[in-house]
């Protein structure tokens, strides 16, 4: 679809207001060609000396009367057209934020996030106003260029209409070549600006990385480069609309000499009237809206589907994973993992080989192994963050791609080994999956999750704000309040993907003592460098490369003295020498 088709779609959508808008603007246009006519004739009649008086002061009354008409007509048609237009941009921001929530890892990976949020601003920005301004424009400047082309020939004379016209053919091809420039360099500007948009979002998110290793200096001339080139790009968009001024203002100055020289000719001759020409002249000063609005609207246009270019294929880009699930209710049963296999786009070596792995429910599953052995992704696989590509996950005797994303993901509570919070209290972030959770709850798993403590001590306690991304707290309290949000939310299976790296392993073994109380009848995998946190866990399964090299219970595998009982032993002397 392009930007007219989008246009059209929308307009059809709205035509009420559009209609309502457009009635306001003929008024107004009508309003505005019949002041040079009735200025004609006031001139006319003042020169044969028939008008004085009473009747002088009624039509200077009358034209008094058409222009608070003009103007309280362009105020309403304003008001509709533009509160109608701004319900597009409502509606790409609501469908730019569903399709980006429906995208999983690979779509992000590919996008960069202040570029993401420039397309949700500056470009829906651009594309609200080809709705709004550029169909007011075009509609009124169309209207009033018939209208006033109507006039003059047909009012007042046609030869010397014809003769005014001549120079519009020239200011046509010069509008043509300058949209043309206008296209590429709004889409040079729009482009920029995302760049330079997603450089301070990288900055501030790690502003702290950037301090630390010194790289301040650097990072302002990379910000000063980035900014003077969207100034620069900005300026050439800006610089190409401003020539539709020049072509305009030399299209006017020829037609008016050449309506000074042929409309004199014709006063001369008799042939004219000294009003008619002035209602000419009028008439003439009046097309200069019509050329102005041609080349606003080519401009609006221009960058508008610059920018529609660049929206596009975000909005239209199909979810990196499917949601052809039907099933919308989800029993917890066993889980089971079939022949997994999982490649990385681009990546030769498989993330995992045909793994085969059960857990039953109320059993808890540990899988540990090296850095980059396929921990991580075998949650990913799981809550569908990747599309499956050999093998199955079986859950309640169901593949998992018949459930919905929605059921299957509300099935899960999941933390992550980086715990995100959201910009607002505590208490807030840990009822995040259940608003309406009561204070007592709230307490209760922040208690299973050895965090209570930590939340009196702040400020406020639980109406204690966390700043962004949780940044006035330290990274074991994120992950703890991360803990008791997906205890919070009662899934039946919970995944801590080494949700327990940043605490100490006294707070570990606390927290790890609270759920084997808490997760009664509830399934649980554990991923962790720690192997303390998956001992008591019914089954565990060590991954290198990609496939299990052991699996068992704690003792089955310290007994087989590979790697898991080597990784023990080392971790149990460490912990030791900690103690010291």
């Amino acid at each position: 679809m392009n930007l007219s088709r989008l246009l059209f779609s929308f307009v059809r959508r709205h035509m009420r207001s559009y209609l309502l808008a457009a009635l306001m603007l003929a008024a107004v246009a009508a309003l505005t060609v019949m002041i040079p006519r009735e200025v004609g004739h006031i001139v006319d009649a003042l020169v044969a000396r028939k008008l004085g008086g009473e009747a002088l002061l009624w039509e200077l009354a009358k034209l008094l009367g058409m222009g608070l008409a003009i103007y309280f007509l362009r105020v309403g048609w304003r008001l509709q057209l533009f509160s109608t237009s701004y319900q597009l941009g409502v509606e790409l921001r609501t469908r730019l934020y569903r399709q980006l929530s429906r995208q999983g890892p690979g779509f992000f990976q590919q996008q960069r996030t202040g570029d993401l949020m420039a397309r949700a601003t500056n470009d829906i920005d651009s594309v609200e106003m080809a709705a709004g301004e550029a169909m007011l424009a075009g509609f009124d400047g169309m209207l009033t260029l018939v209208l006033v082309l109507a006039m003059m020939t047909l009012g007042v004379d046609w030869k010397l209409a014809l003769a005014a016209l001549l120079p519009f053919p020239l200011m046509a091809l010069g509008f043509a070549r300058i949209s043309e420039h206008i296209h590429q360099s709004w889409g040079r500007a729009l482009t920029s600006f995302g760049q330079l948009n997603d450089h301070v979002q990288e900055t501030l998110t790690g502003v702290r990385t950037l301090r630390a290793l010194g790289l301040e200096a650097r990072n302002d001339a990379e910000l000063s480069r980035l900014a003077a080139e969207a100034s620069d790009h900005s300026f050439e968009a800006q610089r190409w609309e401003a020539a539709f001024e020049p072509v305009v203002g030399a299209t006017l100055v020829s037609a008016t000499v050449i309506t000074l020289a042929v409309g004199g000719y014709l006063v001369w001759h008799g042939q004219l009237s000294i009003g008619a020409l002035t209602s000419f002249s009028m008439y003439l000063v009046q097309l200069i809206w019509p050329m102005f609005a041609a080349g606003w609207v080519l401009s609006l246009l221009q960058r508008g589907s610059a920018a529609w270019q660049r929206l596009q294929p975000v909005l239209d880009a199909e979810p990196s994973v499917p949601d052809l699930g039907e099933a919308a209710q989800l029993s917890p049963g066993l889980l089971a993992f079939d022949q997994l296999t999982f490649h990385y786009p681009g990546d030769a070596q498989p993330a995992l080989r045909q793994l085969d792995i059960r857990l039953p429910v109320g059993h808890t599953l540990g899988v540990v192994g090296p850095t980059g052995s396929g921990k991580s992704t075998l949650l990913k696989l799981l809550m569908r963050q990747y599309p499956l590509q050999q093998g199955a996950i079986r859950w309640n005797g169901g593949d998992v791609a018949d459930y919905t994303l929605a059921t299957l993901r509300g099935s899960i509570s999941w933390v992550p080994q980086e715990a995100f919070l959201f910009s607002a209290s505590v208490a807030e972030n840990i009822a995040l999956a259940r608003p309406e959770a009561g204070q007592e709850d709230i307490e209760r798993v922040a208690r299973l999750a050895a965090v209570h403590d930590d939340i009196l001590r702040l400020p406020l306690g639980y109406a204690t704000p966390v700043g962004e991304k949780g940044v006035a707290l330290s990274g074991g309290q994120r992950q703890r309040l991360a803990i008791a949000r997906a205890l919070l939310a009662d899934a039946p299976l919970l995944l801590l993907d080494d949700a327990l790296s940043a605490v100490d392993t006294q707070t570990e073994s606390q927290i790890l003592q609270h759920l084997r109380a808490a997760r009664q009848g509830r399934s649980v995998i554990i991923v962790s460098h720690r192997l303390s946190a998956v001992a008591d866990a019914h089954h565990i399964v060590v991954l290198q490369n990609g496939h299990i090299s052991e699996q068992g219970s704690h003792d089955a595998l310290l007994a087989q003295n590979g790697w898991y009982a080597s990784q023990w032993r080392y971790q149990q002397l460490e912990a030791s020498l900690d103690e010291i």
